[in-house]
């Protein structure tokens, strides 16, 4: 197992971690900067691990496969967290997961016929507005802040919508491979 793999294990084994901080108020205030803390540091293991690969030629079907759901299960679950805890809607965090479904089948129904779907860069993109809006909202600076939280979560959820379409259209011979 190659070093940009092992980072995006570790990144999967800091999600409980990163939930536990979110909604286990152990510390007061400090708790939500753990949590801020863990997310940050996960999602710098998702840059360095991409960088890494691709830079020293270690690109595996593993990476292209597991590197996004890491980036899935720890968006996600900080989305799940915004709900319990009153920051984002549920309808909005029920389209974002949708589409997460949605590729990560389309992503298994092409690995069963010998196709590795890779991250697009309108993906990309999106996951990037992602992990931005989650700082933003974890920190809930106020102020200024929260305008441009705002526009992080709205930039986030079009990505998400737009990504999907993308996905759906340039894989659509996936669609057709079953029967």
């Amino acid at each position: 197992m190659n070093l940009p793999n092992k980072l995006t294990i570790l990144r999967m084994i800091m999600v409980p971690f990163f939930v536990f901080f979110m909604l286990v108020p152990v510390a007061g205030d400090a708790t939500k900067w753990i949590a801020l803390v863990i997310f940050v540091v996960a999602s710098l293991t998702d840059t360095l691990d991409g960088y890494l690969a691709r830079r020293d030629n270690l690109v595996t079907d593993f990476g292209k496969f597991m590197d996004p759901l890491a980036d899935k299960l720890l968006v996600c679950s900080a989305l799940i967290c915004f709900v319990e805890l009153g920051d984002l809607p549920a309808w909005m965090v029920i389209i974002i997961i949708g589409r997460e479904f949605i590729i990560s089948g389309f992503r298994l129904v092409a690995s069963d016929n010998g196709i590795v779907i890779a991250a697009s860069k309108t993906g990309k993109l999106k996951t990037i507005s992602q992990m931005v809006m989650v700082v933003l909202v974890i920190a809930d600076l106020g102020g200024i802040f929260s305008v441009l939280e705002q526009i992080f979560i709205w930039l986030a959820l079009i990505l998400t919508v737009l990504s999907l379409i993308e996905y759906i259209y340039n894989n659509k011979n996936v669609l057709s491979m079953q029967g």
